[in-house]
C-alpha cells in the first residue's frame, strides 16, 4: 500500500518500543500490587505520576529536538529510562512516586518523533495512507503490550517484568538513533528549520482544534475499555474482556488499512463524531457476544480518527515547531487517556454499565463538535502553517462562512 525507503524499519522499532511503553502502567501496577502488597489505589497514584510526567514531558522533549536534534534527545531519555527501570524492584513506594513521575518526564518519545519522521519522508500524498499504518501500529502496540505483561507476571517475578518492559523501552529508542529517521524534510532544511516563529504564530485557532479532538479521542478510547470491563462484571463474566478488547483492536486495525487506501479522506471532526455516536449504542449489550458486535463500528473509525489527527498535526505545523507541536499532540493524548477512566466510572457509578459508553461515546461528540466550531472561526489561511489552507479544507476544517 505504501514503499518509502526507510519506513519498515521505523515502524517496526516503533512498534516494539510502543508496545513496550502502552505497558509500562501495567508493569508498575502488577509490581505495586504483586511486590510491594499494596492497593490497587496505591498502584494507580503510580500509574498517574507517571502519565503526569509523560503529559508535561512531551512538548518540552519536542523543543529540544527542534533545537538539538534527534539523537540528543533520544541519548537524554533512554539513559534515564535505564536508571529507572533497573531500580524498580528495590524503590520503595514513596521513592517509586517520584522517580515514576520523573521517568514520564524524560520518557523516549518515540509516538511523536515517528510521526516526525512519517512527515519528513512521506509526500502529501503518501501521508495519511502513512499515517493509518502508524496508527495500526499503535493499535497493535495496545494489544500486544498490556497482555504480555499480564501473561509474565502470573509466571515470574514482578521485577523481572519490569526489566524487561525497560529493556523493550531502551531497546527501541537505541533503535530508533541508530536509525536517525530524518526530522524534516529534504525542502525543508535550509529554509523553515531554520527559523522558529513564535508560538502565538502558529499555535492558533485550528492546531487547537486538532489537540482536542485528540483529546477527545484518547478520552472516548480510555472510558470504553472502563465500560467494557464494568459490562461484563455485571454479567458475571469479566474473563471475556480480554477477548472483546481483542475484537476491538482487529476492528481498529482493519479499519485504519481500509481508509489508509482510500482515495479521499473525511474531516477529522467528522471521524471523531461518528466514533462517538456508535459508541453510545454498545451500552445495550449485555453480555460478551453481543459486547463484541457491539465495539466494532467504533473500532472500525478509531484508527482513521487517529490517523487524521496526526496528519492535521503533521499540516498545521512548520518545521522548525513540528516536535513541539507533535509533543503537544502526545501530551493531549495522555491527558484523554487519564480523565478518562475516572469521569466514565463515575458514569457508571451514578448509572449503570451503560451509562460508560454513554459518557465515553458524548465526550467524543462534544470534541469533535468544538474541533468544528474552532475550525470555523479560524481565519481562511495560516501563513506559518507548513501546507495551504486547500490542501487542509477537505481533511481538518470547513471553510468560514462568508
Amino acid at each position: 500500500m505504501l514503499a518509502v525507503p526507510g519506513m519498515t524499519p521505523l515502524l517496526g522499532i516503533s512498534l516494539l518500543a510502543r508496545a513496550a511503553i502502552t505497558a509500562d502502567a501495567m508493569a508498575l501496577t502488577m509490581y505495586v500490587v504483586l511486590a510491594l502488597h499494596m492497593s490497587y489505589a496505591a498502584a494507580g497514584a503510580v500509574v498517574a505520576a507517571l502519565t503526569a510526567g509523560v503529559a508535561l514531558g512531551g512538548p518540552l522533549l519536542g523543543r529540544m529536538i527542534d533545537r538539538r536534534g534527534l539523537r540528543t534527545v533520544l541519548l537524554a531519555t533512554v539513559a534515564p529510562q535505564i536508571v529507572f527501570w533497573l531500580t524498580v524492584p528495590v524503590q520503595p513506594y514513596v521513592i517509586l512516586l517520584g522517580a515514576s513521575f520523573a521517568a514520564g518526564l524524560l520518557m523516549v518519545p518515540v509516538q511523536s518523533v515517528t510521526r516526525q519522521a512519517i512527515t519528513a519522508m512521506t509526500t502529501t500524498a503518501q501521508r495519511r495512507a502513512a499515517f493509518a499504518l502508524d496508527s495500526v501500529a499503535g493499535e497493535l502496540s495496545y494489544m500486544v503490550g498490556p497482555a504480555v505483561v499480564i501473561v509474565c507476571a502470573a509466571k515470574m517475578s514482578p521485577g523481572v517484568v519490569a526489566w524487561g518492559v525497560g529493556a523493550a523501552i531502551v531497546v527501541g529508542g537505541a533503535g530508533i538513533a541508530l536509525l536517525n529517521p530524518p526530522m524534516r524534510a529534504e525542502g525543508e532544511t535550509d529554509g523553515d528549520a531554520a527559523s522558529r516563529p513564535r508560538r502565538r504564530e502558529w499555535l492558533g485557532a485550528r492546531l487547537v482544534a486538532v489537540l482536542t479532538m485528540g483529546f477527545g479521542v484518547a478520552m472516548l478510547l480510555s472510558g470504553v475499555d472502563l465500560a467494557i470491563v464494568a459490562t461484563l462484571q455485571e454479567a458475571g463474566q469479566v474473563s471475556w474482556a480480554a477477548m472483546v478488547i481483542a475484537v476491538f483492536g482487529v476492528a481498529s486495525v482493519v479499519g485504519g488499512l481500509v481508509y489508509g487506501a482510500l482515495s479521499r479522506p473525511m474531516p477529522t471532526w467528522l471521524l471523531l463524531g461518528l466514533l462517538g455516536l456508535v459508541t453510545i449504542p454498545a451500552g445495550f449489550a449485555h453480555d460478551w457476544p453481543w459486547l463484541c458486535v457491539a465495539v466494532i463500528g467504533a473500532g472500525l473509525l478509531t484508527a482513521p480518527t487517529l490517523s487524521m489527527v496526526s496528519d492535521a498535526v503533521s499540516r498545521l505545523a512548520p518545521a522548525g515547531v513540528r516536535g513541539e507541536a507533535t509533543g503537544m499532540q502526545a501530551s493531549a493524548a495522555s491527558a484523554g487517556f487519564a480523565l478518562g477512566s475516572p469521569i466514565v466510572g463515575m458514569a457508571i457509578d451514578v448509572s449503570a454499565p451503560a451509562g460508560g459508553f454513554a459518557a465515553a461515546g458524548l465526550a467524543g461528540l462534544l470534541a469533535a463538535l468544538t474541533g468544528y466550531l474552532l475550525s470555523r472561526r479560524s481565519p481562511a489561511a495560516a501563513p506559518s502553517a507548513s501546507s495551504s489552507a486547500q490542501a487542509l479544507e477537505p481533511c481538518d476544517t470547513v471553510a468560514p462562512a462568508p
